[in-house]
């Protein structure tokens, strides 16, 4: 489980893709604290570290074909940046909200426009990801964890303060970029509770 507070960019050094899937090699800070078989909030993707780099400067992690049409990643380059949460422990303060790392679906950012110090961000989002979100409701952009601004028929809208632009990849959002999106886990939990009570069927 994550909360959606990045806590390191990435630099991805290397992706390789064949017909088995994929596998993504990182190097990050935090490197020294990531272990072989920990969970690691890619963009907002769980991935597993299945290797750590010779140098102790990062790791790899294998990306199924699942993955691979989900989300963003098999977009990503050598050089491109990530945004990197680490699992959350027990003890941890939990200061985004309730982050699974399992991405919903995927977004494209339409309008980024300034206000004030902050910046809006304009993502179109397709209908099944958008029926769970409301006006200052959560939603994770990218693994980051964000409050819904506004909502429009076919997009929505986040504003971003000057901290989050440093500390995350959506500092150089920019129109047409993908996105991977990941809706609150309480609303499908919601609406799941809701369907079984008015379809009995679906509780057998």
């Amino acid at each position: 489980m994550f909360t959606g507070l990045i806590a390191a960019l990435g630099d991805v050094q290397e992706i390789r893709g064949d017909d088995a899937g994929a596998r993504i090699a990182v190097r990050t800070p935090l490197a020294a604290d990531i272990a072989r078989g920990d969970s690691v909030a890619v963009n907002g993707v769980c991935l597993t570290a299945t290797g750590l780099a010779g140098d102790g400067g990062g790791f790899e992690a294998d990306v199924m074909h699942e993955t691979l049409a989900r989300t963003s990643l098999g977009a990503l380059d050598a050089g491109s940046q990530v945004n990197l949460e680490l699992a959350l422990r027990a003890s941890d303060r939990l200061g985004g909200h309730v982050v699974q790392g399992h991405v919903d679906g995927v977004g494209v950012i339409e309008v980024v426009s300034e206000d004030g110090f902050a910046r809006v961000v304009t993502i179109g989002a397709p209908v099944e990801i958008l029926r769970y979100v409301t006006p200052k409701g959560s939603i994770a952009v990218d693994g980051v964890s964000l409050t819904v601004a506004d909502l429009q028929r076919s997009s929505f809208s986040v504003s971003l303060i000057p901290e989050t632009l440093a500390r995350t990849t959506l500092g150089a959002a920019r129109p047409g970029i993908p996105v991977n999106l990941e809706v609150d886990v309480i609303a499908k939990y919601v609406e799941r509770l809701v369907e079984t009570k008015h379809s009995p069927s679906l509780s057998a």
